[in-house]
Parts: structure tokens; sequence; C-alpha cells
């Protein structure tokens, strides 16, 4: 075993551990271990997983930091100070000699009692947080700009609805969140606990605080699985599957490839929920697989919307009520799903009958469902809520109107527009614009007009594209002649499918404006 150094009170410092010194580190009264080397840097080095093994063996706690040089990064240093604040001490930290372990005390205890500050800071790793970092630094390269977002993992969300149908594979729906962060942004891998707007401070989880001049909030929506009983500890399970999550994508797929006969039941909560035709989506494709395969005479297929109407705007509900008719759909309009016995495969809802709610009970061969959606818990706690618990902001500048350097864009946008990643592709060089305008000590002048989109997947190879904007105003894209979104086409299957994936990856997260220019206000007027 390599000699230990103390280096300040409650932590030392030591060269390469190996499982077997485990016991006499422990035995020397230490409680934790940090490994600050990254793994394969030689032949023959033990991984950090063996050491965390040995560690808990032990009795010790354990954490991986790895670093390549003595040079530390910020965020790293942040990293380090989080873990020693979190570890029980005396802490013992190894790297191949002991230096970096040295070199990322220093750096972390030099934070202590300081704020590291940025221009711009945005809460949210996200379609609308990274979009915008990625407009505001293609329009200012040199400004400070950090993003806080605490996941190791980037989803393009959309793609789900195409897993479940076994169209896309999981894995091409996600990338390292690494690999999407704006070359010029820092990314700080934490979560926020709450914010400071009087003192331009954001608070994190480990209690130290992020200064900001101008800040972004694009936190996304929370999906509330444990608000229905019974549904979350059914999932993926009994037959109870939803397109809401990475995981369970494949699992609808399965389900739809495997069912010959019974009844499959598809739920809608109240609004707002993030890309409100998603759950209607589930249902016409896996109706068009039943029917391509002959077994949906066989299938009695239910839809319970907790909505008063099939689709929020109009125009485009006359295609989907086709589709109803066609497929044989059990439609239940002011129908909420309210518990879930998934070893009974039974679903129960409540409705209005006689004006009066009462309680129905459905049996299922497969469910699937989607829960409520409500603003993150950190967000409705804030001094940033509006009533809803979503960021107060103005919907067309998307300022917040009581600190004018805050916004908000995306799921967690206070806004009656759709929650969907096309509004967020819209909203970004908005806020990017107005954002850096207030920085300049200028006004707020690009606006959103509430566009979203809704390509709603009505059969393998068609869609209804539903865009609009506030108050359900028709905003098409392109012209009737070439594509009429109120019908079903195979060039919007073919946008969905082909087109929309390459322009998120390549064009939205690298702040390409590809017809999200943003409108500037007629000052004049």
């Amino acid at each position: 075993m390599e000699k230990i150094t103390p280096t300040a009170p409650g932590f030392s410092t030591t060269g390469q551990l190996r499982p077997e010194d485990l016991s006499t580190v422990a035995a020397a009264k230490y409680r934790a271990i940090i490994c600050n080397r990254p793994d394969d840097e030689e032949a023959g080095q033990p991984r950090a997983d063996e050491i965390g093994k040995a560690a808990a063996a032990a009795g010790l706690a354990f954490a991986h930091l790895p670093v390549s040089s003595r040079d530390i990064a910020p965020d790293d240093a942040r990293a380090m100070r989080a873990a020693l604040d979190r570890l029980p001490g005396p802490i013992l930290a190894y790297c191949r000699t002991g230096a970096r372990s040295q070199a990322m005390h220093t750096a972390a205890t030099s934070l202590d009692g300081q704020a590291m500050r940025y221009d711009v800071v945005i809460v949210g790793g996200g379609s609308a947080g990274i979009a915008c970092a990625a407009s505001i630094l293609k329009r200012r390269p040199g400004i400070t700009l950090a993003i806080i977002e605490p996941s190791e993992t980037h989803y393009y969300q959309p793609g789900w609805t195409l897993v479940g149908a076994g169209v896309f594979q999981p894995e091409t729906t996600r990338r390292p969140m690494a690999s999407v962060i704006p070359k010029g942004a820092e990314w700080l891998r934490q979560e926020v606990r709450t914010f400071h707007p009087d003192e331009h401070a954001v608070e994190l989880a480990d209690g130290s605080r992020i200064a900001y001049c101008g800040l972004i909030v694009a936190a996304g929506i929370k999906l509330d699985w444990n608000a229905i009983p019974g549904l979350a500890e059914t999932l993926g399970d009994n037959g109870v599957t939803t397109n809401y999550r990475y995981d369970l994508a494949p699992y609808t797929r399965d389900l739809v490839r495997g069912l010959a006969r019974g009844k499959a039941i598809f739920t809608q909560p109240p609004m707002p929920i993030k890309c409100a035709g998603a759950p209607q989506k589930a249902m016409y494709l896996s109706c068009h697989a039943w029917e391509t395969a002959g077994r949906l005479k066989d299938i009695a297929v239910e839809f319970h919307t907790a909505g008063g109407v099939l689709f929020g705007v109009a125009d485009y509900v006359p295609a989907l009520i086709r589709y109803i008719e066609r497929y044989g759909i059990g439609l239940t309009l002011g129908s909420t799903l309210i518990e879930v016995d998934g070893p009974a495969r039974r679903a129960r809802f409540r409705q209005m009958q006689d004006d009066m709610p009462v309680i129905v009970e459905r049996p299922f061969d497969m469910l699937h469902a989607v829960p409520p959606q409500v603003a993150p818990d950190f967000i409705a706690q804030s001094p940033l809520a509006d009533a809803s618990g979503f960021v107060a902001v103005d919907p067309a500048t998307l300022a917040h109107p009581r600190w004018p350097e805050i916004f908000a864009l995306g799921d967690v946008a206070g806004t009656s527009n759709a929650k969907t990643a096309a509004a967020a592709r819209k909203q970004a060089p908005v806020v990017a614009v107005n954002l850096l305008a207030t920085l300049d000590g200028k006004a707020a002048r690009a606006v959103y007009d509430g566009y979203g989109s809704c390509p709603l997947t009505v059969e393998r190879g068609k869609i209804v594209l539903a865009e609009f904007g506030y108050g359900g105003k028709l905003l098409p894209s392109f012209p009737n002649w070439l594509l009429d979104g109120r019908e079903p086409t195979r060039l919007a299957w073919f946008l969905k499918d082909r087109i929309l994936p390459p322009i998120y990856w390549r064009g939205m997260l690298k702040g390409r404006e590809w017809l999200a220019r943003p409108v500037l206000m007629d000052m004049a007027q």
C-alpha cells in the first residue's frame, strides 16, 4: 500500500489503492474513500468499481470523481466540494500518486464562501435549455454561460412514440449529456434547490450558490406517477405500459405485438401535459398494427380522456374522428384514471354522469397509462411560480413579470401553448434575443406566438400534422397545396420519421434556427 499523507484536518491522500488495501484503510479509522483517478490509465490498474465494492465490504463510503490532470475545472471542484460535505470523515482520497487528489481538495476548498458568477445561467439540460444555450452562444460566443443539469443522458422524447410502435430503436433517442452541451457552455452536474431572484442567485442541492446576470428556467415538467394509486408499482408489468418513459416504450411495442384478443385501454389525464397528442398516437399506431395483422376485430379498444373534446383544436378533430370510427375505438370524454390494480388487471375511472361523479371500473389486457403532470417541486415552491406552480412569464416575451432578467421556456413556462418540443424550438430564439437585449439594458422585442406542433400518427405511414398557436390559431409551416395538416398525409410521416430527428440533433440543439427565426415587435407602434 502507498504512503498516506495527511493534508488537512479529516483529509488525507495516497497513491493507487488496491482492493486488499481497504481493510487496512478502515483499520486506520478512515470512513470514506474518494477515487480521483480515471479508469484504464495504465495496465493492471484496479477499476474504481472494484475499489468501491471493496470499500463497501469494509464499511467505507465511496465516491468516484476522476480527473486527468492537476488543472481542475470548476465543475470538478464543485463536485469535490459536494463530496467533502456529503461523505463521513476522515476521508482518504487517491489517484496515481495522490497529487491530483491534493489539487482537487485545494480547488474544492477554495470555493468556500464564494459564489461562481456567470452572465447567463440556464436551469435544465432538456430540449429547451440546450437549444436556448446554443442560440445565445451563436449570437454572443464570448458570453459566460452555465447549464445546471444533473442527468447524464439527454433524450429525444418525441421519438418514444415511434419506439412504442416498433419504428425506432430506443437507443436512437438518447445521447450522453456531455455530447449535446454547446461549445462555450459550462455544465454544472447538480440539482437546484431553490432561487434567490432578489440576489440574482440560484441555490444548488449542495448548498452552494451560482450568481447570474440573466437566468433562464427550462426545468421541464414532472410526471406524477404516484398521483394514481397502484400505477407506479405495476408499470412495466401486468400489461401496464406507457410511451412517456424511455425504458417502457419498448414494452408498449411488445404488448402490441403479443396481444391477439382482449381489451386495450388508453388514457389521457387533465391538462397540462407534454405533447397532448401522445396518448392518442400510441392508440392509433397500436390499432393500425392490430388491423394490419387481422386482429383488431378481436380487440376492444377504449380511449378514456379527462378532456371534454378529443383534441383541443377543432380543425383537426374531423380527421381524428374518422380514425376513431375506422378502428372501432370506444371514446369516453371526461373520464379520468384514478387507480390501477395491476395484478387484477382492473382500472378505475372517475366520470360525470347526470352532473354527479361516479367511479367506473374497467378490465384490461393492456393499459397505456399517462400520469397527471405538474411543475417540478423546486419550481412550484419557488418565488418564480405562478398560481399553477409553473414559472410566471409574459406569454409573448417569456420574461418573468417581476424580475425582467429571468425567462422561462419549454414545459416549465406558465404559458397556454401546447407543451411540445416544437414549441421549445420556437421559444428558444425568442428567449435568446430577449435575454441578450435585457443584459444590454434594452427592451425585450422578440415575440412568441404560442406555436406548437403535434404530429398525430394516425397510422403507420400517415400523420395529421397539427400546428397551431395561442387561441388555437392555425400556424401551418407549409402551404395547403403541399401539406394540409388537417388531413393524414405520407409527407407528414416522412417529416416525423426521417426529417425531424436530424433537425433536432443537428439543428435545434446546435443553435440553427431553421423555420424558427424570432419575430421582432414593431417598436414604432
